[in-house]
């Protein structure tokens, strides 16, 4: 039981960070990669494969959890719930980046691993979308900022709505960006 995780959304300035983990079907999955070298179109399709192959499962730290324990932890902490979501107990649980969580799983951090380990990539593209579609589904809430095509990020549209209308409830407060606009 190779568990691949990996996350989405630790440098936006707004929404949560979200995880996957993903134990691949015995056949595999073809054309996984990166979800950042994928098309949406691309990523969305193997989503679907994923979902109906493989066992996965996605762990969330809410914009709360991030301004109160700050992102590197919610995203260790994102990952864990994902791993726990499986219900399993992982031979070896591998991670996207430079660093693991604390947990009792063997587990291998591996730097580039979403374009290297297939596990790994399909954590990548779930974790992806089901992010996106969270920002997708915040931009309705919240118009304005162009949550739909930035996801969150410090992109210029974005910044521009910061200034104009202020935060709102899904941004990362402790984030710079955000917490100067908060003291102007």
């Amino acid at each position: 039981m190779i568990v691949g995780v990996d996350e989405a959304g630790r440098g936006p300035l707004a929404g949560p960070v979200v995880a996957a983990a993903v134990v691949l079907c015995e056949e595999g999955i073809a054309g996984l990669d990166d979800s950042k070298k994928l098309s949406p179109k691309k990523r969305a399709a193997l989503e679907e494969q994923i979902k109906a192959k493989c066992r996965w499962a996605v762990g969330l730290c809410s914009v709360e959890e991030i301004d109160r324990i700050n992102i590197l932890q919610a995203t260790m902490l994102a990952m864990t719930r994902a791993v726990e979501a499986l219900a399993i107990a992982p031979s070896l649980v591998m991670v996207d980046g430079n660093r693991l969580p604390k947990w009792a799983y063997q587990a291998q951090a591996v730097v580039g691993g979403d374009a290297i380990h297939p596990c790994i990539s399909a954590a990548s593209i779930i974790a992806k979308e089901h992010r996106d579609r969270l920002m997708v589904e915040a931009d309705r809430e919240f118009p304005g900022y162009g949550w739909a095509s930035n996801k969150g990020y410090g992109a210029a549209i974005h910044m521009e709505a910061l200034r104009r209308l202020g935060p709102t409830p899904l941004h990362r407060r402790s984030f710079a960006p955000v917490a100067q606009m908060i003291l102007v």
